[in-house]
């Protein structure tokens, strides 16, 4: 378990996938999260076989927030080049937290 921290204010709880195996299955089977997981390393998703909508942060090696995207189930996003990480969180998540592109996203244990 890891914190999602912006600004010095926490953000959610998050699940951290840091393994291949962990990275492939995502949040596939899930009905839905509470927080956000963190693919780490990822510069791409996909929502096929996704039960839910996503909103999706691309992240630099310094947290910086590149892009964010919300996702339909069944999709294939683009990759993002410079993307060294992804925050997943069920649709309309990002807005409740205040999450946008220029924003700096910790990981914290």
């Amino acid at each position: 378990m890891a914190w999602l921290v912006s600004d010095g204010q926490v953000l959610a709880s998050a699940d951290v996938a840091g393994c291949r195996r962990d990275r492939r299955r995502g949040l596939l089977g899930r009905d839905g999260i509470d927080g956000a997981l963190v693919l780490d390393p990822c510069r791409w998703v996909h929502t096929i076989g996704m039960r839910f909508p996503l909103d999706v942060a691309f992240l630099d090696g310094d947290g910086l927030v590149l892009k964010t995207v919300q996702m339909a189930p069944l999709r294939v996003g683009a990759p993002v080049v410079k993307a060294r990480r992804v925050v997943e969180a069920e649709a309309g998540a990002f807005g409740r937290w205040g999450l946008q592109v220029g924003a700096v996203v910790e990981v914290r244990p």
